[in-house]
């Protein structure tokens, strides 16, 4: 069960702002309801400042919530201020998102520049050359680019300050290049002794992973190490599902390769 804060129940309960604007200046329109979330957002502009602001969504409380929480930021604000609010923004007025529903602020994000530009007429928003790496919390490649300029060494580092990779994770291996390519990594590396580098192993499997593989009815046993090779028995549900490899792949062997070392490689031991 997802948590939520009281802000967000409440703009979910008592969302403002629900409706349509008659000659509205400028509408925009994010989602599809195929995909389950959609919003329409509209807008009433007077020299330069948004006094007005309505939306019509139709998803989940997140969405409405997010939806609802955007229009009271927006109303009020001068169109050079409201150009830069993100999702990120939205997220903390709401006092935080779970990171499955971050998709819902994205969409208010994607309605708002929608509605600029049919506004303005052309596209408004972060420069061209400035590329967005983590299209959940909008975060450019500058962004991350400074937070390592300040002392952000590893992925952890950089998602504790940007945020960036911290919902959906598709863009963790775009920062940890632009990591790669700015820090020297002989210097940040942690040298482990054998004993070190198993005990981590161990305790990233219990504690990160076997709760994850759980919540499917599933385990994890480790049974050996050798050099960067894990060797493991997947249990429960897990244990001999067509889909085996690529838990082991693209979730085991990606999370500790993510919490411990990125030469790691993990096999499923023979019984």
């Amino acid at each position: 069960m997802w948590e939520y804060s009281e802000t967000v129940k409440e703009h979910y309960k008592n969302p403002k702002n629900v409706g349509s604007i008659e000659n509205a200046d400028a509408i925009g329109e994010a989602g599809a309801l195929a995909c389950g979330d959609a919003l329409k957002l509209y807008l009433k502009i007077e020299n330069d400042i948004v006094v007005d602001a309505k939306f019509q969504t139709f998803g989940c409380g997140s969405a409405v919530a997010s939806s609802s929480m955007l229009t009271e930021m927006i109303i009020g604000k001068p169109l050079e201020e409201v150009k830069k609010i993100t999702n990120k923004d939205i997220i903390e007025r709401l006092g935080g998102l779970p990171p499955e529903k971050t998709h819902c602020s994205v969409m208010g994000r994607e309605a708002l520049e929608d509605a600029l530009k049919n506004y303005y007429g052309y596209e408004v928003g972060e420069s061209k050359t400035d590329k967005v790496i983590c299209n959940c919390y909008s975060v450019t490649e500058s962004v991350i680019k400074e937070a390592i300029e300040h002392g952000a060494k590893t992925l952890k580092d950089v998602m504790e300050a940007t945020y960036a990779g911290s919902a959906c994770g598709r863009c963790k291996d775009s920062i940890q290049k632009i990591i790669d390519s700015m820090v020297d990594n002989n210097e940040t590396k942690e040298e482990l002794t054998p004993i070190q580098f198993a005990i981590k192993i161990n305790s990233a499997l219990e504690e990160k992973i076997a709760p994850e593989l759980a919540k499917d009815s599933g385990g994890i046993e480790l049974v050996d190490i050798k050099g960067k090779n894990i060797y493991v028995k997947l249990k429960g549900t897990c244990k001999g599902c067509p889909n085996s490899k690529a838990t082991l792949t693209s979730f085991v062997e990606k999370k500790l390769k993510e919490l411990i070392d990125n030469d790691i490689n993990v096999f499923e031991a023979q019984e």
